[in-house]
């Protein structure tokens, strides 16, 4: 597994998905919604504490900067 995610992505990934359990925590989401965004949350984590995005593949895409 190549990393191919740069340090500004792992953020914006990092800050949504905090923004997700808050918006669970004071209940505005709930439901499907929820339990959606909320899996979206934790790839996201997952994702930006691996520095790998398996979406980016296909496409050839990499936010890393290149050294």
């Amino acid at each position: 597994m190549k990393k191919n995610m740069g340090s500004t992505d792992k953020i914006i990934r990092i800050i949504l998905a905090i923004l997700v359990g808050v918006l669970y925590y004071t209940k505005i989401i709930e439901g499907t919604v929820a339990l959606v965004l909320g899996a979206l949350a934790i790839i996201f984590l997952l994702t930006s504490f691996i520095g790998f995005c398996p979406l980016y593949l296909p496409f050839g895409i990499s936010t890393r900067k290149k050294k």
